[in-house]
């Protein structure tokens, strides 16, 4: 398997660099430069045999499958349930993909516990040091902290936007007492502090100096991992090609949905993809006009989808102009410098069909909690709220199984949830102790000098 840049002007690479390098020397993300054909698992096959199965033709020959099972084995031993992302019944033909447990309670784990090890293994094979920086709108932070902590070979540093997460994402970041993991509040959006990683992958220098790599969803194997629950829950349903399986996906940075398509490309059979957005829906506008345009970042219940800049959207952008790496520069490019573009609209493209979208503002997040709490006695989590609301009112057939993603435990949004349904959820047992916890982090203005200077800091 060789990887190939969106934007045209890097080289291609196997697995073990793209690994490491994160985004592209051209400012592009990564994607195989083919992708397989696989077949759906076995009913007897477990989550980790499926993840060996589905993954191992992304990595090979540059890892090969018995050194790969081994890290997914370890990597998936930290979830709390057996199944690692059971599917559980909701009501009116919906089902939850329950991705929340993991050691940080949200679905960034099922992809980052194994990344970290990846990580670990390609360093020591190498004998080189890298440094990890991090933009989170909530969860990633915590989940990339996780896999990294006490790892010797790894340094990571993690921007949260000050005051735009949760409580409990930040605590859950800010209370990890390693020498190798580093905080910081970022005085701006989720928007500003990805704009300052991009910005520090794009000086060579700064880049070589520190050792920088990445590990939110403009790496490669974030996508990659988060495949595997598509075509365990399509297997969990018995979805076939004549019936297949819609999931509904809570959509902030596009690569869990992103992740959904490509699940879908190499054989799972996928026959709708929701686009499930709060107030901030860039995303869905693309999907209705053609017309990706900014709007300003509203906060809101759901703080890890208030974004406005999808980095995964260039991949689909990418694959959906015939992998025209000249049109994706061209709009990219119109985009960072007007705040707006007309792109074609995905459905326009057979592989693109697949998709539709739905906005869900703040009220009818706490409306779908309620709702859902009332008729099952099920919490759901506000962005899973989202989820679950936007497949209600975008279903295209009663009988095609709807799986909306439960992308985090509703203890991480707990004012949410009273707000609904006057009910607190409580943390699991594993972070009960968490408020109790001291925190450790540093709060700079959104100045791009002062970031790398940090970041330089932390390396030492």
């Amino acid at each position: 398997m060789r990887y190939t840049s969106t934007r045209g002007d890097a080289p291609d690479l196997d697995f073990g660099d793209v690994l490491l390098t994160g985004l592209a020397v051209d400012g592009g993300l990564y994607v195989p430069a083919a992708y397989p054909d696989l077949d759906l698992p076995k009913a007897s096959s477990t989550y980790v045999d499926t993840a060996i199965q589905l993954l191992a033709p992304y990595t090979e020959p540059s890892l090969a499958r018995d050194e790969l099972a081994p890290m997914v084995e370890v990597a998936y031993s930290t979830f709390r349930h057996p199944d690692v992302c059971p599917v559980t019944p909701l009501d009116d033909g919906l089902h939850l993909l329950e991705l929340f447990w993991g050691p940080t309670i949200a679905f960034k784990d099922v992809a980052l516990q194994l990344v970290g090890r990846l990580f670990d293994h390609e360093l020591t094979r190498r004998g080189q040091e890298a440094t990890i920086v991090v933009a989170t709108s909530g969860d990633t932070g915590s989940a990339a902290i996780e896999a990294c902590r006490g790892l010797h070979h790894v340094k990571i540093v993690v921007l949260h936007p000050a005051g735009r997460v949760s409580d409990v994402q930040r605590r859950q970041m800010t209370t990890v007492d390693e020498p190798n993991v580093h905080n910081v509040a970022v005085e701006g959006t989720f928007d500003d502090c990805q704009n300052a990683v991009k910005a520090m992958f794009a000086d060579p220098v700064f880049r070589d100096d520190v050792g920088l790599s990445a590990m939110n969803s403009i790496n490669w194997a974030r996508v990659m991992a988060q495949t595997v629950y598509y075509a365990t829950a399509a297997r969990t349903l018995d979805a076939t090609a004549e019936n297949p399986v819609a999931f509904s996906v809570p959509t902030g940075n596009f690569g869990n949905v992103l992740a959904g398509w490509v699940s879908r490309r190499t054989g799972t059979p996928i026959s709708q993809l929701v686009v499930a957005s709060n107030t901030n829906d860039i995303l869905t506008r693309w999907l209705a006009d053609g017309v990706m345009e900014r709007h300003g970042v509203t906060p809101t219940y759901s703080p890890s989808m208030d974004i406005e800049i999808s980095s995964n959207a260039e991949r689909l952008i990418y694959e959906l102009s015939g992998r025209d790496a000249g049109f994706v520069v061209d709009s990219l490019g119109e985009f960072t410098s007007t705040g707006r573009v007309a792109l074609p609209s995905p459905h326009g493209s057979p592989d693109g069909a697949v998709f539709d979208g739905a906005s869900v503002d703040d009220e009818g997040t706490l409306a779908e909690i309620r709702r859902t709490y009332e008729a099952t006695g099920v919490i759901l989590d506000p962005h899973t709220a989202v989820g679950v609301a936007a497949a209600r009112s975008t279903r295209r057939d009663p009988d095609v199984p709807m799986v909306c993603l439960a992308t985090a435990h509703p203890a991480k949004f707990p004012d949410a949830v009273e707000a609904a349904i006057g009910v607190r959820p409580e943390l699991p047992e594993h972070l009960a102790d968490l408020f109790d916890r001291s925190e450790r982090f540093d709060t700079l203005p959104n100045d791009l000098d002062r970031l790398k200077a940090h970041v330089r800091s932390a390396t030492k």
